[in-house]
């Protein structure tokens, strides 16, 4: 496993596992899975409603809640400051935890115009020792200047959509810019025609690794903190095997050619 550190000196691993779209029954399987695989990172939120299965699985594991980096986020319905602290209460609950390893607001949420009270409820829960980080997810060049600029936390992580057909370089910049790592969901593009790409079979090809395995090798090799998805145990495995290969620099090129600005989830801007 490879690590990557955040901007307050904690350390995560750079490949992890995410629940979305899993329900909470199966979550409890996959990441019993994921963790005997070798995963040590896991991603979940509120909007999921597997916070529950997640936690059980984890607590069942038998390996070491320090040993866990758990990562959950923040709905839009519950930011406000004080929202945002009884929300943040109820996940743990969920979890069945007393802390959390990093904690996002899930979306800005815009119109709504609270995520500046929100980040500061966050800065209070870190503050505290309750979450040893915060971040967001979905956050754009605009709303993260904002958020930096009217709080005294900078964000650890900006978790925002991310894959070939949607590289973000210029917010992966934006986020260097203010020493905030970039974590991708959606890495594999959600199995709509990405891993199906000639470009993506034929480095699969050289490398003898299948096209989920080239994509996430290129993810680590950018930088981004990646979070795959599957409940089918073959896969978790395959997502997991990216270790014992490296992409050239002209394979790297060739895969950021594909760039399309393919998005497939929702707009940040629009989105509240």
């Amino acid at each position: 496993m490879q690590h990557v550190t955040l901007n307050n000196g904690l350390t995560m691993p750079q490949l992890g596992f995410g629940v979305w779209q899993v329900p909470d029954d199966e979550a409890y399987s996959a990441v019993t899975t994921a963790i005997e695989v070798g995963y040590r990172s896991i991603d979940t939120a509120r909007l999921y409603d597997n916070e529950k299965g997640t936690g059980r699985a984890i607590a069942d594991s038998g390996v070491a809640r320090e040993d866990i980096f758990l990562t959950t986020k923040l709905w839009n319905d519950d930011q406000g400051y004080d929202k945002a602290l009884k929300a943040f209460d109820a996940s743990l609950e969920r979890l069945g935890t007393e802390y959390v390893d990093l904690y996002l607001i899930h979306w800005p949420a815009p119109e709504r115009d609270a995520y500046v009270d929100t980040w500061k409820a966050l800065e209070r829960i870190h503050a505290e020792g309750r979450a040893k980080a915060i971040g967001v997810s979905n956050f754009t060049a605009r709303t993260l200047e904002r958020l930096v600029g009217e709080t005294e936390v900078v964000p650890a992580i900006n978790q925002i959509e991310l894959h070939p057909y949607f590289s973000q370089a210029g917010m992966r910049a934006a986020n260097a810019d203010k020493g905030v790592l970039t974590e991708a969901w959606s890495p594999l593009g959600q199995g709509k025609g990405l891993l199906d790409d000639p470009v993506l079979a034929e480095l699969g090809a050289k490398h003898g690794k299948s096209a989920a395995q080239v994509v996430l090798r290129w993810h680590l090799q950018l930088g981004n903190v990646v979070i795959p998805k599957s409940v089918t145990p073959s896969r978790i495995r395959e997502n997991f095997d990216v270790f014992d290969f490296e992409l050239t620099a002209e394979d790297i090129d060739r895969i950021g050619s594909l760039d399309r600005d393919g998005r497939i989830g929702p707009n940040p801007d629009t989105l509240n």
